[in-house]
């Protein structure tokens, strides 16, 4: 052999040696990669039990488990209207074993913080939107044994008597808040705001006579409403709503308030794309499981699904709605 061919051969298969060895050093890493899923799921619930997102996420839950061929398991992280169990999410691992179901909260909250100057709890870039489930204008609830028959006469009260009907929520600037101030607004009356920690617990202290109102999705009051505890005076849609057919819609009554509360799938940016359309699979599976479709829509809030691209435009638009509407609200401590 030539010395210049014999330089060549050893270069050559050096290059060689070390491309295997470089292969078999991988090969175990690679070997124990485990499948996507391989042990159970986590989905938080930004909010405690008995509010929309906890309602929509227990079917859905159940859905995600029997295609996804692992528990996913529903964890109540409730505070800051919702924001703590999103931020939670935010940071969480981009693994695909930490999942969230959100409400529209999720678009308000990142500019409420802007507003008060402080760190945010989570940025809109850092979730993922996956799949809406539902989009139910929010209702005016009160007691049945309330003074008002109407939302006429609930707004006519309230003109008379500045600040002295309150109403809860599930937290400063959340999807039971921003309605009410919408419609304070609108209508140019002042109520008093109670915060809670999630619908339910408001819906606990309405029927306990703690406060005179709330303003929530149809399924959180639906059971209530036909139970004889709860009347529902208004909502914040444009069109009948399919659990409550009779009731009139604010907008009809002559306050320009429309508001929607929508309850979504998300996951942390960042998780891996063919992880990413797992979960996205199996989310628009449970969309269409009979026994999903059925627990919503006996809630009152039938399914509305989204996929995910068409979900992020929605959430985009969203977003920029109610970068305004927080702007308007102004401070709230």
């Amino acid at each position: 052999m030539r010395p210049l061919f014999k330089d060549q051969f050893l270069t050559l298969t050096t290059a060689a040696l070390s491309l295997l060895a470089a292969v078999s050093i991988g090969a175990p890493a690679l070997a124990q990669t485990p499948p996507y899923p391989s042990r159970a799921i986590t989905l938080v619930v930004p909010f405690p039990p008995g509010g929309l997102a906890d309602i929509v996420a227990r079917p859905v839950a159940e859905a995600l488990s029997r295609e996804l061929g692992q528990a996913v398991v529903i964890d109540n992280k409730g505070g800051a209207g919702g924001g703590i169990g999103m931020g939670l999410v935010a940071r969480a691992k981009p693994d695909g074993y930490t999942l969230l179901m959100a409400l529209s909260s999720l678009t308000v909250l990142p500019e409420a913080d802007a507003l008060l100057g402080r760190s945010p709890m989570f940025g809109l870039n850092e979730l993922r939107p996956i799949a809406r489930y539902t989009a139910d204008p929010t209702v005016l609830a009160v007691r049945a044994d309330a003074p008002w028959k109407t939302a006429k006469e609930f707004i006519e009260d309230a003109r008379k008597r500045p600040g002295a009907i309150n109403y809860g929520s599930s937290g400063n600037y959340g999807t039971m808040h921003v309605p009410m101030e919408i419609l304070a607004q609108t209508a140019g009356v002042k109520l008093t705001h109670i915060p809670f920690t999630g619908a339910g617990p408001a819906v606990v202290a309405l029927l306990g006579g703690q406060i005179d109102a709330v303003s929530t999705g149809p399924a959180t009051v639906l059971q209530q409403v036909k139970a004889g505890k709860i009347r529902v005076l208004g909502h914040w849609g444009h069109a009948p709503l399919a659990a409550m057919p009779e009731v009139a819609s604010l907008k009809d009554l002559g306050y320009n308030a429309e508001y929607a509360q929508w309850s979504g799938l998300f996951i942390p940016s960042g998780t891996p794309e063919a992880i990413a359309q797992r979960v996205r699979t199996a989310a628009r599976v449970a969309a269409q499981d009979p026994k999903v479709r059925e627990v919503i829509q006996n809630t009152g809030s039938p399914v509305v699904y989204l996929d995910s691209p068409d979900f992020e435009k929605y959430v985009q638009a969203d977003a920029r709605r109610m970068t305004e509407v927080v702007r308007k609200i102004g401070k709230v401590e």
